[in-house]
């Protein structure tokens, strides 16, 4: 079988070459799609001469590219129908927002079709998703939504923050025989960093631990993630910075085994805090290690309100580095914070 050298999880060695993030996206679909000719591309755009914003340029096998109307609900249906056919597609939504138009397929069929079937079929499919900001795109194209996504049994969500995990963690999304939402920020297409040009495969369900520390755990997802590394570089803080690169599945032993020892707990997500991924990360630490915690855990997210289209506002509703470091250099010290405070 073409993935059988990925039985278990195989990462390549380091390489000697910088690749952005979007060029690390590009290579792993290219590099999935020659190996397996099962593997092909369906969605809005898919082939469209931009290529998906540069991360589909090029590709080898153009024939497998497959570009379709505005009809999110009806093609996440028929790459389901691909999947269970024994095809392993790769559905392309241009804007994580237009998801919810296909919401009946991903939370009814794609998510239940193994718990139906008791696990005696494989659905490998990843749908894969951008996040994005800027340009005045307001509240219906700049949602992240994975917490939401998250809470449906049957899916695996994967939020990458570098070009590094982002090839990894793609090409063991498209190796799995279980369905995975792959959620990618615009903002991060640009960074640059070390990718080995050979195959290699990241655990789904394993943190990366960005920074070790003593006084404060932050976990930080996707682009918050690299603020929060900005952040702690820049006021050089005792910190403990987890990025958990899959929020579903969650890797909580790394989580919470940190927490046992800083005592305190930050979560920095990009996403509506009421029912989010942060809160659900404060909730299961705090049941699991109540009486390690030397002050209440605290959350930093987006406002709970849709994000505005003027720029000046969408620049206050976005947390920065520097308040991700203050509200860090605030519980470190433990002056005086609004405990229940989740916005900028």
């Amino acid at each position: 079988m073409p993935w059988s050298r990925f039985d278990q999880n195989y990462a390549a060695p380091p390489g000697d070459r910088d690749l952005s993030y979007c060029a690390a996206i590009r290579e792993a679909i290219d590099q999935a799609m020659c190996l397996d000719p099962r593997v092909f591309c369906i969605g809005l755009d898919a082939d469209d001469k931009f290529g998906v914003f540069g991360s589909m340029s090029n590709l080898t096998h153009r024939e497998r590219v497959l570009g379709t109307p505005i009809a999110e609900n009806s093609t996440t249906g028929i790459a389901l129908g691909a999947a269970l056919c024994g095809l392993r597609p790769i559905h392309v939504h241009l804007r994580n927002d237009f998801l919810l138009v296909a919401m009946d397929q991903i939370a009814n069929y794609v998510a239940k079709w193994q718990d139906m079937f008791d696990h005696q079929v494989a659905v490998p499919l990843v749908i894969r998703s951008i996040i994005g900001r800027g340009w005045g795109c307001g509240a219906q194209h700049s949602q992240a939504l994975h917490g939401l996504f998250a809470q449906i049994p049957g899916l695996k969500v994967v939020l990458p923050s570098s070009p590094y995990d982002v090839k990894g963690l793609f090409l063991a999304a498209v190796k799995d025989d279980s369905p995975v939402l792959f959620l990618e920020h615009r903002w991060l297409y640009k960074n640059v960093g070390n990718v080995p040009e050979a195959m290699y495969t990241l655990p789904l369900g394993k943190a990366n631990v960005l920074r070790r520390g003593d006084s404060l755990t932050v976990v930080a997802t996707s682009l918050a993630a690299v603020h929060a590394l900005k952040a702690c570089a820049q006021q050089d803080l005792d910190v403990e910075l987890i990025d958990p690169r899959t929020i579903k599945p969650l890797d909580l032993d790394t989580i919470a085994g940190s927490v046992e020892r800083t005592g305190r707990l930050l979560v920095v997500d990009y996403d509506f805090p009421f029912g989010g991924f942060a809160a659900e990360v404060v909730a299961a630490v705090t049941e699991r290690a109540h009486d390690r915690l030397r002050q209440p855990p605290q959350r930093l997210c987006f406002p709970d309100r849709g994000m505005p289209a003027s720029g000046r506002l969408e620049r206050v509703y976005y947390p920065t580095p520097e308040r991700i470091a203050e509200r860090m250099r605030s519980m470190i010290l433990g002056s005086p914070v609004d405990a229940g405070s989740c916005v900028p």
